[in-house]
């Protein structure tokens, strides 16, 4: 049995279970399909995290560092796994390079894909180009200003509509994205920070700032930014007469009234879809899919963080939608797990 564990995926997760596996003595090899590491705050452009309120490019930096100035962890980017074969404590992985890895163990930290607005139509995205998603926003905070991509003007008035890919049976996502209130409460503040003299509406289903970051986020949104929430029922956004503001139509579901609301710039808080990579990460490496298309875990109260096939471990936004911290400790409690396994396979054996 070899001391090498194989991690896919270098986002949050995957930089945390390598930094893990590392700290302990045992080498790793990371593999990122995408030319740079950081995952999706990285790669979209994140700004200031949720909960914490550090700078993206800082905190996940700092995760990429330790990562790749450590000796015992080999980093493999614009990397797949193309086949794999082997078992417990004797894999093989044929990687997109041409190498070959033996490793233990194996992690994946493969996170999750975006939803894309295009499949919510109605909402105006694609259409016009003032209907933004709350990653682009995040790309506009990063950049110090928030405007209408129209004509870079700074809007007057913003709505984010929430639960844009996410608990939505007519388009086939029935889950709730977790994360998508809390980021859109803090976009709110930031928003304000930037522009204070723009108003800013949340329309809701529900709110769910979950657990501590009702009071961070919800509230301090409203009584100190003056966030105006309203709970609605969305139809569609439209142009208004001008060509220029856009219309929120739609239902006050509190008074039962129609609505039709001007706006200069909409945004789409956008849930978490399963990693569109997930058939082919399915098929090479064994595992099952839940039904969403969200990877499969396994018996969990023993064999935490367990996938479908054995020595193969999963967490993080791998397994449904997650926030950041969870991540990052899903990461560093896969690299326990995997690492406990294998020398408790090793006392057995001896």
């Amino acid at each position: 049995m070899n001391d090498t564990i194989l991690v896919v995926g270098a986002g949050p997760t995957g930089l945390s279970a390598a930094h893990g596996i590392a700290s302990v003595g045992r080498k790793v090899v990371l593999v990122e399909k995408e030319d740079r590491l950081g995952g999706a705050p990285i790669l979209s452009g994140y700004a200031k995290l949720v909960p914490s309120g550090e700078w993206a490019k800082d905190a996940i930096g700092r995760m990429v560092q330790r990562v790749e100035q450590n000796q015992l962890i080999s980093v493999f980017k614009d990397t797949k796994v193309t086949q794999f074969d082997g078992g417990h404590g004797d894999f093989s992985a044929t990687l997109s390079n041409g190498q070959t890895v033996q490793a233990s163990a194996v992690v994946l930290g493969t996170g999750f894909t975006h939803f894309d607005s295009i499949n919510k139509p109605e909402w105006g995205f694609g259409t016009f180009a003032d209907v933004v998603t709350t990653t682009q926003v995040e790309q506009m905070l990063v950049a110090g200003k928030i405007a209408c991509p129209s004509d870079g003007r700074a809007p007057e008035r913003v709505a984010i509509l929430l639960c844009v890919g996410s608990r939505d049976r007519q388009i086939g996502r029935e889950w709730c994205s977790k994360i998508c209130c809390t980021v859109a409460t803090n976009q709110a503040m930031e928003i304000k920070e930037l522009s204070p003299k723009t108003d800013v509406y949340i329309y809701y289903m529900d709110i769910r700032t979950f657990g501590l970051y009702e009071d961070k986020f919800y509230w301090k949104s409203q009584e100190e930014f003056g966030t105006k929430f309203v709970k609605a029922r969305i139809a569609e956004v439209t142009i208004a007469p001008d060509g220029k503001r856009l219309l929120v139509k739609g239902e006050d579901t509190l008074v039962k009234r129609p609505i039709v609301i001007p706006f200069d710039l909409v945004v789409h808080a956008i849930g978490m879809d399963p990693n569109e990579d997930n058939p082919e990460i399915a098929k090479v490496f064994g595992v099952g899919l839940e039904h969403h298309g969200f990877v499969d875990r396994g018996e969990h109260y023993t064999s935490s963080f367990a996938s479908t096939r054995p020595g193969i471990y999963v967490g993080g936004s791998a397994l449904g939608p997650e926030d950041i911290d969870t991540c990052v400790s899903h990461g560093l409690a896969m690299a326990m797990r995997a690492v406990g396994d294998l020398e408790a396979r090793a006392r057995k054996a001896a």
